[in-house]
C-alpha cells in the first residue's frame, strides 16, 4: 500500500514539473526581452526604425496577455499600459483611414486592455477606424494571410465589446473573400492548407516540385481562427464555419509535423527543411487550444503537442534568447539559414508566437 502511495506520489510530483516547465521557459524568455526592451516605447531596431506599435510587437503583447492568464504579474500590464499610453492607443503609423491589416494588430492589445480595465480612449481610435474601412472601402484588402492574424480577431473583438455585429460580419466577409476568391482562391481545401497570397497559388512549385505553404503563413490562419471561435458562441453560424477551417488543416497539420515535433519552413517540402520555432510555436497553441476547448480529443493530439512543445523549448537558451526564429518574409526562402544561434531581424514576434504556445500548452489536462 505505502509503494502504490508513493509511485501515485512520484507520479503526481512529475506532472506538476512538467506542467510548470512551459510556465518557467515562458518566464525566462520573457524576462529576456523585457530586459532588452526595459522601455516599451524605443522604436525597433531593425533594418530601420519603426515605431513600436507595429504589427511585431502587437504580437509580442498577444503573448504577454496569454502569460499574464497564467503568471499575473503587474509589471506586464504596466509594460502594455507604458506602451499603449505613448502610442495614444493608435493604429500604427497612427493614420486613421489605413485599412492595412498590419496596422491594426496592435487593436488587439489595446482591445483586451480595455476588457480588462476599461477605458473608452484604448478603443476610440481603433474603433473609429473600424468604422472607416467598414463604411467607405470594400472588403478586399486582405489579401496575403498574415492578415487573417493581424486585423480579423481585432474586428471580432470589437463586437464582442460593442454588441455590434457589423464588425464581424465584415471581418467574416473579408475572410470568405481571401479564402474562396483572392489569387483564385488561397485556401487549398483538398490540402487542407494555405497559399501564402496570389504569387505562390499552384502551379507554383518549390524546388523539389511540392506546393509552397508557409509555415508561418498558414500558423497565422490557425491561431486567428481560434481567436475568433474564442470570441464567438459555439451556436454561433460564424464559429461553425471557422471551425470547420479548423479541423481541416488540423488534419493537413498533424500529418505533416517532423518527427522531431517541428514544422518545416515549407510544410510539404523539404526545401529549407529544419527546426523553425514561429509556425512550430502557431501550431502548438492552435493544437492546444483545441484540446482544451474539447474539438480536439486529447489521446489522439496529445503525442504531436508534446512533440512540438519539446521542440519549441528546445530553441530557448539559457539567457532567454530565442533561437530558430525564421526572420521576416513572405515565404519559406525568407531570412534564410535559420539557426539555433542567428538573431532574426526582429525579435519580439517570435517571442509572441512562443508565449502564446507555452500558455495554451501549459493548460491541457
Amino acid at each position: 500500500m505505502r509503494k502504490t502511495i508513493l509511485t501515485i506520489l512520484t507520479l503526481t510530483l512529475s506532472l506538476a514539473c512538467y506542467a510548470a516547465e512551459p510556465l518557467a521557459l515562458a518566464q525566462r524568455a520573457n524576462d529576456y526581452f523585457m530586459a532588452k526592451w526595459s522601455d516599451p516605447s524605443w522604436p525597433t531596431t531593425g533594418k530601420k526604425l519603426r515605431p513600436s506599435n507595429l504589427w511585431t510587437r502587437a504580437v509580442y503583447y498577444e503573448g504577454l496577455f496569454a502569460l499574464y492568464s497564467i503568471d499575473p504579474q503587474e509589471r506586464y500590464m504596466k509594460y502594455v499600459d507604458d506602451w499603449g499610453n505613448y502610442h495614444g492607443w493608435n493604429v500604427y503609423t497612427g493614420k486613421p483611414e489605413t485599412v492595412d491589416a498590419d496596422h491594426q494588430c496592435c487593436g488587439q492589445a489595446y482591445m483586451m486592455r480595455y476588457m480588462q480595465v476599461g477605458g473608452d480612449e484604448k478603443i476610440a481610435k481603433i474603433r473609429a477606424n473600424f468604422d472607416h474601412e467598414i463604411s467607405s472601402t470594400g472588403n478586399r484588402h486582405w489579401t496575403w494571410i498574415d492578415a487573417i492574424q493581424m486585423a480579423m480577431p481585432a474586428f471580432a473583438m470589437m463586437t464582442k465589446i460593442t454588441g455590434d455585429r457589423k464588425y464581424l460580419d465584415y471581418a467574416m466577409r473579408s475572410y470568405v473573400w481571401t479564402r474562396d476568391t483572392c489569387g483564385g482562391k488561397l485556401f487549398n481545401e483538398a490540402e487542407g492548407l494555405w497559399w501564402r497570397d496570389a504569387n505562390f497559388v499552384a502551379p507554383y512549385k518549390e524546388n523539389d516540385g511540392k506546393n509552397c505553404y508557409w509555415s508561418r503563413g498558414n500558423g497565422w490562419v490557425y491561431a486567428a481562427l481560434v481567436r475568433v471561435m474564442s470570441t464567438l458562441s459555439p451556436k454561433d453560424p460564424y464559429y461553425k464555419q471557422l471551425k470547420a477551417d479548423y479541423l481541416t488543416m488540423t488534419r493537413a497539420l498533424l500529418n505533416c509535423q517532423r518527427s522531431d515535433g517541428f514544422w518545416n519552413a515549407s510544410l510539404v517540402s523539404q526545401d529549407y527543411a529544419g527546426p523553425e520555432l514561429t509556425g512550430t510555436a502557431l501550431f502548438l497553441y492552435g493544437l492546444s487550444w483545441g484540446v482544451n476547448n474539447k474539438l480536439l480529443k486529447a489521446k489522439e493530439v496529445r503525442p504531436a503537442i508534446d512533440k512540438a512543445w519539446k521542440a519549441c523549448a528546445s530553441c530557448v537558451h539559457e539567457d532567454g534568447f530565442l533561437g530558430y526564429v525564421q526572420g521576416s518574409g513572405d515565404r519559406p526562402a525568407s531570412s534564410q539559414p535559420c539557426t539555433y544561434n542567428r538573431e532574426p531581424d526582429f525579435d519580439d514576434y517570435g517571442l509572441g508566437c512562443f508565449l502564446l504556445a507555452a500558455t495554451e500548452y501549459s493548460k491541457v489536462k
